[in-house]
């Protein structure tokens, strides 16, 4: 910076640029409250139907998080330029100061252009002071300290201006349309995270002189900045995407077999490296752009960790998807990334998928965990299963859909896969906490329908519950628990079972039979779909119980047909065990038991996100509309204490020494559970909702009705499968 622009700068234009921005920042916070408190609000409960479903609720949603993204970005653009104003002005006054007191010892400091200046003695013009150091005699000592002094300020004063200028220039580059989320206090918080990507990205181009020490700074860095997104674009772009793949070839080599507190320091590396990284990959820049190209471009290069003897290391591909399995990555880095695998899996047919990824590996733990990350598959479906557009689009292809499905008998990628088609059949990414869970759409309902059918399929389906897909597969049946309700109690069932998702379907009886019997067969599975329909229950309870315009019937019938439905569907999850012919052995009823409670812990968690598994958290919110709660109203309703008697282990009523579903897997328990957790549903929700039925009448007519329903699964079990004698 010249010495007369900040001596001589007019500020004033800048101090109208903060106030303006000021003000948006205030306009963006009322548009911003509006947009969730009215327009998300209000979308998120309203009763959607056909292509609104999907298309405009989407749309709604996304806008409304355009409006935060906007709030967010003003801000940080406000207190970047209120704070480089405020240095700027400060700097100013130290540079008139230190001029003002070299005037009173007879200096003179004089701008000299592009950077430079000189202070010279008003009696000897000769002691000029300039980088050549030009010396005079006794006044030299005063003359080089107020040359060092300014200087020092012009240097502050630079430095304040230029990482405005380029944190400014990033701000605006992350979105080509839109806005990003990056909020930063101040100027030096933003230029902090991107000088501390800048020595973390060149401490990565030499990780073979990182000492565990230098691993451990990284790691707690990283940690630190994984979801700023200036800190994520500055470190890949710095360190390239070469680098990159090398530098984690290079740690997985080097701390290869690592045991104990080493490999905890590897897999939270991978985590925090992973994360970084897909949050840079949400940029727009152009620099960004280059990085996702040259980085699939090195998706065949050889990859060796250094000092290693063998000459093939891990494929490019390999090492990219080892660092997809945490967070979530751009829609779109991944739409692209899935395209170049599924046509590189292709390549060896069904039964030899597994023999592609062998080439060009020799055994190197790129994931620290469960697998080797040998299949890249694997790690593009943990990507997938962040990011419920992405996976939505990668099963789209029914063609796809089918190979994969196929590819799990002569590979390990069947549980990746599942939580992949998870997300994209519920909309529910891994981990994600959202007000409620999203509309089930044609797209979603046909990946769905599709799952079903694999499952069901007599010759083979059943092995891919056995190959780690069991708790996927719950989890997906309890999400559509309405859908599975209304196909099989029959057309015209709506009013009864109902669903914020009134999405057209065509799902077959005999086909949703196999599924949930099929899947029932893995514990996980098993406690996934006992966990949606005790949910699902409740929820239908409160909504109809609270709102009796819903149904154009009576009360009665109400509690009859939601009983009947819990019968049919645990009895279909019972007899689909005892047609296993699965021994009451004690390794098994543990595994059973450890569901329960780890099934539990999952949906009361998401439960109190507000996420509609089971699906619902259905609360009537005016005549005869039926909507979504909201984030912790569930857990205090009927299907939130539904969810904490099967936690909780719950005793049955006279069997003190039975909890239901814990002990025994015979249908005459089962069949007692299901009976015993409808009828406190029942009364719990009558109690809630004040209303006086005779106690024992209403738990005969629970009863009767689960008793109805459990033979009627009898009934579609014969019809819908061969089952043993």
């Amino acid at each position: 910076m010249d010495l007369d622009a900040l001596r001589h700068g007019d500020f004033s234009k800048l101090g109208e640029a903060v106030t303006d921005w000021e003000q948006m920042t205030k306009k963006l916070a009322e548009l911003k409250k509006d947009a969730e408190n009215n327009l998300r609000a209000k979308a998120d409960k309203a009763k959607w139907h056909g292509v609104n479903a999907t298309v405009s609720r989407e749309f709604i949603a996304k806008t409304a998080a355009e409006f935060a993204d906007a709030h967010t970005q003003a801000g940080s653009i406000t207190k970047i330029l209120s704070d480089t104003r405020g240095e700027l002005i400060g700097f100013r006054s130290q540079l008139n100061d230190a001029i003002t007191r070299a005037a009173r010892q007879d200096l003179t400091v004089v701008d000299a252009g592009e950077g430079s200046f000189t202070v010279t003695g008003n009696t000897r013009p000769d002691w000029a002071s300039d980088p050549s150091g030009a010396s005079g005699a006794t006044d030299q000592k005063a003359v080089d300290a107020f040359r060092d002094e300014i200087q020092g300020i012009l240097t502050k004063a630079t430095a304040s201006d230029n990482s405005a200028a380029k944190v400014l220039r990033l701000l605006a580059d992350q979105a080509k349309y839109g806005f990003t989320d990056a909020a930063y206090a101040d100027r030096d918080e933003a230029a902090k995270a991107l000088a501390t990507a800048e020595k973390l990205a060149e401490m990565a181009k030499s990780p073979a002189d990182m000492s565990l020490d230098d691993i451990a700074y990284f790691n707690r860095t990283m940690e630190k900045y994984n979801g700023d997104p200036l800190f994520a674009e500055q470190f890949a772009t710095r360190l390239g995407p070469k680098a990159t793949l090398q530098f984690w070839a290079e740690m997985t080599g080097a701390h290869a077999g690592a045991t104990g507190s080493e490999l905890e320091t590897m897999k939270s590396l991978q985590k925090n490296l992973s994360t970084t990284l897909a949050t840079a990959s949400f940029s727009e820049s152009e620099a960004m752009q280059d990085w996702k190209k040259d980085l699939f471009a090195e998706r065949n290069t050889n990859f060796r960790p250094a000092g290693s003897v063998n000459p093939i290391g891990a494929m490019g591909a390999q090492v990219i998807s080892s660092l997809m399995r945490e967070g979530q990555y751009d829609t779109e880095f991944l739409d692209d990334y899935r395209k170049i695998l599924f046509e590189a899996d292709k390549v060896g047919g069904v039964t030899n998928t597994d023999t592609v990824w062998e080439k060009g590996y020799d055994g190197l733990d790129l994931v620290f965990g469960d697998t080797n990350g040998r299949d890249p598959l694997e790690g593009l479906f943990e990507g997938l299963s962040h990011d419920p557009e992405a996976a939505l689009h990668a099963f789209d292809s029914k063609t796809d859909f089918d190979r994969l499905m196929a590819t799990t008998a002569y590979s390990d990628r069947a549980p990746s896969l599942g939580r992949a088609l998870e997300a994209a059949v519920t909309g529910v990414g891994l981990g994600d906490s959202m007000s409620a869970a999203p509309p089930h759409s044609p797209a979603q309902v046909e990946i769905m329908k599709n799952v079903m059918e694999a499952v069901a399929e007599p010759d083979g389906g059943a092995g891919l519950v056995e190959r780690g897909m069991g708790e996927s597969l719950g989890h997906m049946a309890a999400s559509y628990m309405p859908e599975i309700s209304r196909t099989l109690t029959g057309s015209e069932s709506e009013a009864i079972f109902l669903s914020p998702s009134d999405t057209p379907h065509d799902l077959n009886r005999a086909t949703v039979t196999r599924f949930l019997s099929s899947v029932a067969v893995d514990p996980s599975g098993r406690a996934g779909i006992i966990y949606g329909e005790s949910i699902y229950t409740g929820s239908l309870l409160d909504a109809h119980l609270s709102d009796p315009s819903l149904y154009d019937g009576s009360r009665e019938d109400v509690l009859r047909g939601i009983s009947r439905n819990a019968g049919i569907i645990e009895g279909l999850v019972a007899r689909g065990i005892a047609d296993a012919d699965i021994e009451q052995s004690v390794a098994i009823e543990s595994a059973y038991n450890k569901s329960l409670n780890d099934q539990g812990n999952f949906f009361n968690t998401v439960l109190s996100a507000g996420i509609g598994y089971g699906t619902a958290v259905l609360t009537p919110e005016g005549p005869a509309e039926a909507v979504y709660a909201g984030a912790g109203g569930f857990v205090a309703g009927v299907a939130g204490m539904a969810v904490g008697h099967l936690l909780d282990g719950k005793q049955l009523d006279g069997a003190l020494d039975e909890a239901v579903y814990r002990n025994g897997q015979d249908l005459s328990r089962s069949h007692d559970s299901v009976t015993q957790q409808a009828q406190w549903s029942v009364q719990e929700a009558l109690k809630k909702h004040h209303i006086d039925l005779p106690t024992d009448g209403t738990n005969t007519l629970i009863r009767d009705s689960v008793n109805e329903g459990w033979e009627s699964s009898e009934i579609l079990m014969r019809e819908s499968k061969n089952r043993p004698n």
